[in-house]
């Protein structure tokens, strides 16, 4: 597959709620959200959790950056990596922020100024020297952001709004759909039309069943709806994404091995990790 219509996401953080440093998340990771995306040519960007520090050192590496950012939400797991990304200093790069859940109440760049704000933060926005664009819109809207490249939306039950993807290239569709809370016998119709016959799914997996109780309204799901949504959505592969921070290494290898008897060629996302729709 020659790069021009290669198809590609890698993942440079894979926890939710708060970064989780130390020695029982060396095989996972402890970055929050932030995935990269190749379509042949063109970048995309999901989330910009902490994941997002390691990513900019890999694309400073390559030479000028032109990319998307698309934001699920705005809670600070997923933009915390922000202020920390070396890319977005560099006055040569180009980049758009984009996101589906603030209108009409609020516009992207409002809030990620409120963020790098004192005494929150002591420098602001305008710190990062890129031609950046931050543009909003309303979930459930189609968007063709590059040649070829196709990205629907849907709305996802979590506080404050998020939104979740469908990116389309190359005859192919990979879904991020995180974050997310279900309802227990309930389908979310919203989302199993975005997987649809999906490639791919990276899915918020934060708690399993039997944990989901004691964490009912705080706008997570579980790997095993997940296994149910992409049954019942005909999905090709599911990655199970988010993972909660008191979830370890040891934790997850034991999630990764029940999901394979669930589920044969469910993945758990790791950091570094790359798959191919």
């Amino acid at each position: 597959m020659s790069s021009a219509d290669s198809f590609s996401l890698k993942f440079w953080g894979v926890r939710g709620s708060i970064a989780c440093p130390g020695p029982d998340y060396v095989r996972y990771g402890g970055n929050t959200s932030c995935v990269e995306v190749r379509c042949g040519p063109h970048l995309i960007i999901l989330d910009a959790g902490t994941g997002l520090r390691p990513l900019g050192r890999d694309l400073d590496a390559r030479g000028p950056v032109d990319a998307e950012l698309l934001l699920t939400h705005t809670h600070f797991d997923h933009v915390a990596g922000l202020p920390f990304f070396s890319s977005a200093f560099k006055p040569k790069n180009r980049f758009r922020f984009w996101a589906g859940h603030l209108l009409p109440a609020l516009r992207v760049r409002d809030v990620l100024c409120e963020m790098m704000t004192p005494p929150l933060f002591p420098v602001p926005l305008e710190i990062l020297k890129a031609d950046i664009c931050y543009l909003d819109f309303n979930v459930r809207e189609t968007l063709e952001l590059r040649p070829g490249v196709v990205i629907h939306t849907a709305p996802l039950n979590h506080p404050n709004g998020a939104t979740g993807y469908r990116i389309e290239y190359d005859g192919r569709s990979l879904c991020y759909v995180t974050d997310t809370e279900h309802v227990v016998g309930r389908p979310d119709e919203s989302i199993l039309g975005l997987i649809k016959d999906a490639d791919l799914v990276v899915y918020d997996s934060t708690y399993t069943d039997r944990e989901f109780p004691r964490f009912a309204g705080w706008g997570h799901s579980t790997w095993e709806e997940g296994i149910r949504l992409c049954d019942r959505a005909g999905v090709k592969t599911f990655v199970i994404f988010h993972h909660d921070p008191n979830h370890s290494d040891d934790f997850m290898d034991g999630v990764a091995a029940e999901a394979e008897k669930v589920r044969p060629g469910t993945l758990v996302a790791r950091e570094g990790m790359v798959l191919t729709p």
